[in-house]
């Protein structure tokens, strides 16, 4: 086996790992420096792993709880620990532009945080990747740690003890109609604004598309401090770009990253990705 190589991504954030195989039996040892590395610098890229779902979820396991997957919970009833991020189908027919699922997943187009809007938020998510448009179809990724690192001590006090509610309605309903019951089955939530990585003590700040306004502030208050934090997170010397190749696995930490998606030509080209995500340690009122 090669030895193992470090490959920093970003200045704020971001390691690229090569020489370890993650569909080995890895030992408790390997865990651990994965979760490590997941504290350390939130966003981790495994290249040329080529996981198929089964190894996936065994993979995902071994980080954790899965998460159930919302949609097909909350509008089917049934659980199902997989998202499909693309347009290929498991018949391997191809959803066009104008189909309504391409549409609706132009939602992952604007900063989010997996889950924000779950009463117990994801820990990770981990992406596996099958097939990539030739053009477009990237995604953008920003520390909210680093973000928070840049504040001032007094906007840091101000924002300390805020809670914001987080609304999957809100953000979803800009691009497409959610389904009735999938809108019943996550009602919004408050979530704390500042949270704290319990391993190493590092603060961010909890924002993105998902958060509608700030509890016990007015809506125009509240939207102007929200969309300030998102706006110097997301400057454009602040984000790294993941191009995403067949057999990337790919782990990012929704404590504290914000991401988007770039967007990609559905009618030209095919894109397939399989998620997995898992379960945060409760919820962050209690962190």
């Amino acid at each position: 086996m090669s030895p193992i190589e470090l490959e920093n991504l970003h200045k704020d954030f971001g390691l690229k790992v090569t020489g370890i195989e993650l569909n080995d039996s890895l030992s408790q040892d390997k865990i651990l420096q994965i979760k490590e590395w997941i504290d350390d610098y939130s966003l981790v890229v495994f290249p040329r792993q080529h996981l198929n779902d089964e190894a996936h979820l065994e993979f995902t396991r071994k980080l954790g709880e899965p998460e159930p997957n919302h949609v097909s919970l909350g509008r089917d009833g049934v659980v199902n620990y997989f998202g499909t991020i693309g347009n290929v189908q498991p018949d391997g027919t191809v959803n066009g532009n104008s189909h309504k699922q391409t549409r609706f997943l132009t939602g992952n187009n604007m900063w989010h945080s997996d889950s924000s809007f779950r009463k117990v938020p994801s820990f990770v998510s981990i992406m596996s990747v099958y097939e990539v448009p030739k053009q477009g179809g990237e995604t953008e990724y920003v520390s909210a740690r680093a973000a928070y690192s840049r504040l001032s001590d007094e906007t840091r006090k101000l924002i300390e003890p805020l809670e914001v509610i987080h609304d999957y309605v809100f953000s979803r309903s800009k691009v497409a109609e959610v389904d009735p019951a999938h809108a019943a089955s996550l009602p919004p939530i408050n979530q704390k604004l500042v949270r704290k990585n319990p391993n190493n003590n590092l603060k961010n700040y909890y924002v993105g598309s998902h958060a509608r306004s700030i509890a016990g502030w007015t809506e125009k208050a509240g939207r102007e401090l929200l969309d300030d934090l998102l706006a110097k997170a997301t400057k454009s010397e602040h984000i790294y770009t993941q191009n995403w190749r067949s057999g990337d696995l790919v782990i990012w930490d929704n404590r504290c990253l914000l991401h988007r998606g770039t967007g990609y030509d559905a009618d030209k080209y095919r894109r397939l990705m399989r998620q997995t995500r898992v379960c945060g340690s409760g919820p962050t009122l209690a962190e």
